[in-house]
């Protein structure tokens, strides 16, 4: 489901502030969200029930969302606001804030450490900027279209691997309760990486992933079907770390794509190949 936002008074907007300076601001509220869920990390949360389990992952939702949403809301009033981070395909035109406020949630729940809090600007379908939060490490990792891929201030870069056969690569469950038929893709495409490539590694959340590849600590990355919320802000970190994107049979992304493949140029090609078997 989503909603446009009701505009708060114009007093208190920030709507005309530059790209750059909406990316610092935005980095600095996705740190303070990611400041109250690290409050609430560190011992293994019970749940017996489904529905227990979904409780659970709304209380952390909530948590940041209670942050980020007014804060994100005051920066862009006229901006749309994607309720699920589960959501997927194309928005409408203008502008929208895809937020996860707690990226790899089953993972917090369970006291392990690869969770992490988002936000992507995206205009008319286009990832503007990006800020991905890892609360236990104080990492923020940022893109801003045409101005490349930071961690901590730093330059993000790709790797130089050009040999599939010497890269680690890695995939993610797409979401709970998918389509069998993806299952099964997934099943095939991991059997067919373990022939190819040096290193594979399995594991949720996606964006994890996805700033290792903008790193160059893994080479590529694939994935099918699959949330906005999930693929938007690394695609941008890949992209404007010199990487490419596409979807999993090499042709251009986009939301509605049924894959997704960020690989370090060299490899790119050999993982189209690979998952196109």
């Amino acid at each position: 489901m989503s909603e446009l936002l009701q505009a708060p008074d114009a007093t208190v907007s920030d709507a005309t502030v530059s790209d750059a300076d909406l990316l610092a601001r935005t980095a600095a509220a996705v740190r303070e969200a990611g400041a109250a869920l690290r409050e609430r990390f560190g011992e293994v949360v019970p749940y017996r029930t489904r529905e227990e389990l979904m409780s659970a992952l709304a209380a952390n939702d909530d948590t940041a969302l209670g942050i980020l949403r007014p804060r994100l809301t005051r920066l862009r009033p006229e901006a749309g606001w994607v309720e699920d981070e589960l959501d997927g395909g194309a928005l409408p035109s203008g502008e929208w804030w895809v937020v996860d406020p707690a990226e790899g949630n089953v993972n917090h729940l369970h006291a392990l450490p690869e969770w992490a809090v988002t936000a992507t600007l995206v205009r008319d379908n286009q990832p503007v900027l990006t800020v991905v939060h890892l609360p236990l490490t104080d990492q923020t990792y940022t893109a801003l279209t045409g101005a490349g891929a930071h961690l901590d201030g730093r330059p993000l870069h790709v790797s130089q691997t050009a040999d599939l056969g010497l890269a680690i690569v890695a995939t993610s469950q797409a979401r709970p309760d998918e389509d069998e038929g993806v299952v099964r893709r997934v099943g095939a495409s991991i059997t067919a990486m373990l022939f190819d490539a040096l290193v594979v590694r399995v594991s949720v959340p996606a964006t994890l992933h996805l700033l290792n590849v903008a790193a160059g600590r893994l080479d590529a990355f694939w994935q099918f079907a699959g949330a906005r919320a999930d693929l938007l802000p690394g695609a941008l970190l890949v992209t404007e770390a010199g990487g490419r994107i596409s979807d999993a049979e090499g042709r251009p992304w986009t939301p509605q794509s049924a894959g997704f493949l960020a690989a370090a140029p060299g490899v790119h090609a050999q993982a189209v190949s690979t998952l196109s078997r």
